[in-house]
């Protein structure tokens, strides 16, 4: 699964990377390298624009945890954060979104633990290993998104009642992240970005096939601070490498 993630880069380099309209000013969003479940996000997605009907690519705030647009509820989101590759296209929280709603998360890089079985002079633990692409380069995660209505929020013109949430698509973990953890977030490559974006590409082997294998490149590995454990921690310094144990 991937249950946090860093992502530093500013609008302007993702807009520049992803080739967005720029964002909103009102929508903005701080750097972090501890992502959490619930949190606003930056997605790339593509979308018609209400008064001309051309297709946008935009660059936008998301909360992570999706809700399906036929939820009674959002208290499920926050447990909605993955959804697996292998029945995306089929399950029935994902599958509208799977066939016209798919984005892009931009990422530093994303945090898988390793559990570490307690010794003679430590109790067990579980280790964070920081998890990013070798030459630096930002990592395109693909997923979903989904529009929720807040039935307890009156006016269809109020902000507050339109919720748009996100999930992370996660296939088999691959070189140093498989040694750490079975699964990891899909990164597109940028030759796939066009057709994964496109609203209108709706046929589901195709879609499917995008997703084959994560992007090429490899991944570096390392251990770092257990202060990423809590949420309340937020900081460049969480992503210093420490000691791996019995490594």
């Amino acid at each position: 699964m991937c249950g946090r993630y860093a992502s530093t880069r500013s609008p302007e380099d993702l807009s520049g990377l992803f080739q967005t309209t720029p964002p909103d000013p009102g929508h903005g969003l701080d750097p972090s390298w501890n992502v959490a479940p619930t949190d606003a996000v930056w997605a790339v997605l593509e979308r018609a624009d209400r008064e001309s009907g051309l297709l946008e690519r935009r660059l936008r705030p998301l909360r992570w945890g999706l809700v399906p647009s036929w939820s009674k509820s959002a208290s499920g989101g926050a447990k909605m954060i993955n959804a697996r590759v292998e029945t995306v296209h089929e399950k029935p929280a994902y599958r509208r979104a799977f066939a016209k709603r798919r984005r892009l998360l931009p990422a530093d890089g994303f945090y898988e633990w390793e559990a570490v079985p307690a010794s003679d002079t430590a109790k067990a633990y579980k280790q964070p290993y920081f998890i990013r692409p070798e030459g630096g380069e930002v990592m395109a995660m693909a997923g979903l998104y989904e529009f929720w209505r807040d039935p307890a929020v009156a006016d269809d013109d109020d902000p507050a009642a339109w919720w748009a949430t996100c999930t992370i698509i996660t296939t088999e973990a691959t070189d140093a992240a498989g040694r750490v953890h079975p699964r990891m977030p899909l990164a597109l490559a940028p030759a796939d970005y066009e057709a994964w974006l496109d609203p209108a590409h709706q046929d589901p082997h195709e879609l499917r096939a995008l997703l084959a294998a994560p992007a090429g490149g490899r991944l570096d590995v390392r251990a770092v601070s257990t202060a990423v454990n809590s949420v309340r921690n937020n900081g460049p310094e969480l992503l210093d490498e420490v000691p791996a144990p019995g490594r």
